[in-house]
């Protein structure tokens, strides 16, 4: 929603843009994020609606897991949202798969470079470009592999999602063939993930689900996280996925499936307290000279752009995603199965950490993740600092007809004007002048035009004023 004021669109811009300067950092323990995460709840509330989404769970943490979490919305037809939920987490399956690849490399089993027809004997993939470089553990790592990107079975398709066998991956393998040569482009490959689960299972003599557990999940007593989706679950602490929105405004209930013989790239469940223990493990790891599950310098590689793709400006490491937000780098990986959405996002430098599930197909919580991160470098406001100094004027306001909802809030020392929906949230700030008159900050830090707060004969709010034209309190 865009909070207009009867001025020009490119007066509204500048004016939702103007605010104090902000300092970059994120200190847990030097700043008071109370309001920060009143308002990150309001908004993540509030885009739920607007997007019509059944319902998400979303985190933030640092080395020592979760700082704030929340849950919204419904976790089924009949089930609230809740914060121990857990969603087909889809591709950041590949994280585990691919940190227990490098637990195999550093036990020396196997070789980054090793070609994957020595690990896999059976693997008779056509190869089509006579020149191409051999097809290895690392190319697939970093989806330079040249493999094509699924297996040859439409698992992806409506309503059913008749994913494979390992059985019946491994014997189509001779009827597909190399979409590139191999370390030539970036090509994303659910197959090639698989193909690391099965080379896990060769080389350790384990089952691909048994390894992970005993290795991974176990160690981060991440206790709610499963490499399969849970039938019996589903419906109950595994929330029903949701299709994309219909033009009715509408999302279907999405059939219940099993990523099967894709499990590797695609097949687990989670939900965000877990998630958060996975990143604290890696911000600590990367801190310590101690191994634990894998070295500190094996995922440090692991995060280091390992493949830098001319054509598309997509950064890989072994295994993560590596993504440059406004200038910050993070790493870690999405997620997009039918009927929900994923993200993972931490970042080395900083050491926080985050996450947003959503039941649902169509939508973005990477999108989320970066509003969140956005509010949160706004914060100013000194640890011991008290909270919610104009409480009484905190609510939603009408902005009727040009926009939606204007939400309005305390920060520190000053009122904030957030307009909904909002998929980048800005903040308009408001210093007071006198009771119940406020004039907003601009850049430069002087003041820009007035606010005043509105009361009836009893002096309760009843809206605001500002550019002469009036906006209704709504709750």
């Amino acid at each position: 929603m865009k909070f207009i004021r009867l001025f020009t669109l490119i007066t509204l811009f500048i004016s939702c843009s103007n605010n104090v300067e902000e300092k970059k950092s994120i200190s847990f323990s030097e700043k008071n994020y109370d309001e920060a995460f009143q308002l990150i709840e309001y908004w993540l509330n509030a885009q739920k609606d607007y997007e019509n989404l059944p319902g998400l769970t979303a985190m933030v943490g640092n080395e020592d897991g979760v700082i704030w979490s929340e849950a919204f919305g419904m976790a089924s037809d009949t089930n609230m949202m809740s914060i121990e939920n857990t969603f087909s987490i889809c591709s950041i399956s590949k994280l585990f798969t691919s940190i227990a690849i490098m637990k195999l490399v550093e036990e020396q089993k196997i070789n980054l470079n090793d070609p994957i027809d020595k690990l896999l004997p059976w693997f008779d993939l056509k190869q089509q470009f006579k020149n191409s470089p051999p097809l290895t553990i690392k190319s697939i790592l970093t989806h330079s592999s040249g493999l094509p990107r699924e297996s040859n079975h439409p698992y992806w398709s409506w309503p059913d999602f008749p994913f494979p066998t390992k059985d019946e991956v491994v014997k189509d393998l001779k009827n597909q063939e190399m979409l590139y040569p191999s370390s030539k482009y970036y090509q994303y490959s659910n197959l090639g993930l698989s193909l690391l689960g099965y080379v896990i299972e060769e080389v350790s003599g384990e089952s691909f689900d048994d390894y992970v557990t005993k290795n991974i999940l176990d160690p981060l007593t991440m206790d709610n996280t499963k490499t399969y989706m849970s039938n019996e679950e589903y419906g109950g602490v595994l929330s029903v996925g949701y299709s994309s929105i219909k033009r009715n405004r509408n999302r279907e209930k999405v059939n219940f499936f099993n990523a099967e013989g894709i499990r590797a790239a695609a097949g687990f469940t989670s939900n965000v307290e877990d998630l958060a223990k996975f990143a604290a493990w890696q911000i600590q790891l990367l801190k310590s000279l101690e191994k634990n599950i894998i070295s500190s310098e094996t995922l440090k590689e692991m995060h280091k752009v390992n493949w830098d793709d001319e054509l598309t400006s997509v950064t890989r490491g072994l295994g993560f995603g590596v993504y440059n937000l406004n200038g910050e780098t993070f790493v870690g990986h999405g997620g997009s199965c039918p009927g929900y959405r994923s993200q993972l996002y931490l970042s080395p430098d900083t050491g926080i950490s985050y996450s947003v599930l959503i039941n649902s197909s169509g939508t973005n919580p990477g999108r989320y993740i970066q509003g969140i991160h956005r509010i949160l470098k706004k914060v100013t406001k000194k640890k011991e600092t008290l909270s919610n100094k104009f409480k009484e004027m905190e609510g939603v306001y009408s902005a009727q007809p040009w926009g939606s909802e204007t939400y309005i809030q305390s920060w520190g020392n000053y009122l904030a004007l957030l307009d909904i929906p909002s998929n980048s949230p800005d903040l308009t700030l408001y210093k007071m002048i006198k009771k119940d008159v406020f004039k907003r900050i601009l850049k430069n830090g002087e003041l820009g035009e007035k606010l005043e707060i509105l009361r009836d004969e009893k002096k309760l709010i009843i809206g605001f004023k500002s550019h002469q034209n009036i906006y209704s309190k709504l709750e």
